[in-house]
């Protein structure tokens, strides 16, 4: 036998957040022994939880999720402030930045993505920033944001908006496409969502692109396509996102919207599984695999990623089943969420005169495959309803009868959620067919790392 194969199986991490560490403790938990390599350029830090820091709910201290104490406890050589520069072609191997080379047998691409900023005048000078990273945290915190303006108005956008409006005493939206949300929300959804940010005050200009960002003085103005400016001290880019897959060029790893992905997280070449926002993956509900940049993806794609880099040895080949399409957000106390196919016309329960709330049901039978729901925060989640129609719309059961009684008690999803089974599906539902759940890992838990001896440690002291 070659000595490669008495030695434990190389893993190679490059990225630190949600996909990465769950990745690892993936890995660890199946295999004690087996060396675990990990790159990244920043610290891993909760991304998602910037616009509390920016507003003030925390401090930075609190955003951080893993540091190197807790890696070392799991057996991980970190290698942070240095990025992947290249993956070799014809080695398994990875050059990183400052010239280091490291080698592999099984590679974990979880390296994320970066604001898309776009190609407008003064875009790239002082007093226009993105808002994605902890480096553009502080230097909002550090500028003078009295009157702010966002350009663009999807989903990262309003996942700022409390932390900048909490800082901010104006806050405007300018937005290309017809209506705020448009890759979350309905038209008629997002006019519910802009009357209720213009009640609070926060203008949405949509319809209208920017021509240019000037300097005026100390301040800024934004010149749009209509006509019109905007006056502010600062301008904040949320103009959607790409993934960090430069590296790979000349790879052989197949990339499109995102790195392409089959149900096993592993990529077109050999060896080599990409995880969370930078993967294009399999589609919950049939469609074609896409980029889903939430959380629950990226630990899922973590997790999946994990169990089959370790492979035959660990005991587990996974095949992820999908990733639910959903997006939720919560900002100046109203909440939306859209669920699966919430595009679709053809067959809808809709909702938008009762009170303040708006909600769509999407069907294909009796079977709820898409939704949205928008409305103040305490009606709309008051009673779970947001986690009655995901589980409803993720389980994909027949709710029979019930559909009738939506129909004429569209603001009741509980009585159709228990009546389906729902319930129990979602409780017997696990990544790992076969193994019991884990409770949050390590990290949450509290806990020393598990370090059993692997078949991979006890056949090499055999054989010395």
């Amino acid at each position: 036998m070659h000595r490669r194969e008495w030695l434990a199986m190389r893993h190679l991490i490059i990225g630190a957040g949600p996909a990465a560490q769950a990745a690892v403790e993936t890995i660890r938990a199946l295999d004690g022994d087996a060396p675990i390599d990990l790159v990244c350029d920043e610290p891993a830090y909760a991304r998602m939880a910037l616009p509390y820091y920016i507003g003030g709910t925390i401090q930075e201290e609190a955003l951080m999720t893993a540091d190197a104490a807790w890696f070392d406890s799991l057996g991980v050589t970190t290698h942070f402030g240095k990025r992947a520069a290249r993956l070799a072609r014809d080695h398994d191997r990875v050059i990183l930045d400052d010239g280091g080379q490291l080698d592999f047998d099984r590679l974990l691409v979880a390296t994320g993505s970066r604001p898309y900023v776009p190609k407008i005048p003064g875009a790239d000078g002082p007093g226009a920033i993105p808002m994605w990273t902890l480096a553009d945290a502080r230097a909002f915190l550090a500028a003078e944001h009295r009157e702010v303006v966002v350009v663009g108005a999807g989903f990262i956008a309003f996942t700022i908006l409390d932390g900048v409006a909490e800082r901010a005493e104006t806050v405007s939206f300018v937005e290309v496409e017809s209506q705020i949300l448009p890759r979350m929300l309905d038209a008629r959804a997002a006019a519910r969502f802009a009357g209720f940010l213009a009640e609070g005050g926060i203008a949405s200009h949509t319809g209208t692109g920017v021509e240019a960002i000037e300097p005026e003085g100390t301040r800024r103005r934004v010149v749009l396509s209509d006509g019109r400016s905007l006056a502010c001290d600062l301008v904040v880019l949320a103009t959607g996102a790409r993934p960090n897959v430069e590296f790979l060029s000349g790879s052989g790893v197949d990339v499109e919207t995102g790195i392409v992905v089959d149900a096993r997280m592993a990529t077109s070449r050999a060896n080599v599984f990409a995880a969370g926002d930078v993967a294009a993956g399999p589609d919950l509900l049939g469609g074609p695999n896409r980029v889903q940049a939430i959380q629950p993806t990226a630990t899922d794609h973590g997790r999946i990623a994990g169990a089959n880099m370790v492979g035959p040895a660990g005991g587990l080949d996974v095949e992820y089943a999908g990733s639910l399409t959903m997006n939720i957000l919560s900002a100046r106390g109203i909440e939306a969420a859209s669920f699966g196919f919430w595009e679709r016309e053809d067959d809808v329960i809709r909702v938008e005169s009762v009170g303040s709330v708006y909600r769509k049901y999407v069907f294909d039978g009796d079977r709820l495959v898409g939704g949205i729901l928008v409305g103040p925060t305490g009606v709309v989640s008051g009673v779970n309803d947001v986690g009655m129609l995901k589980g409803l719309i993720q389980t994909g059961v027949s709710i029979g009868p019930w559909r009738s009684y939506l129909e004429q008690n569209p603001l009741d999803l509980r009585r159709a959620f228990m009546a389906s089974g729902a319930a129990q599906q979602l409780l017997r539902s696990n990544l790992f067919a076969g193994r019991a759940s884990s409770g949050g890992g390590y990290r949450e838990a509290g806990l020393p790392p598990r370090r059993p001896r692997s078949k991979h440690h006890e056949t090499l002291v055999q054989g010395l």
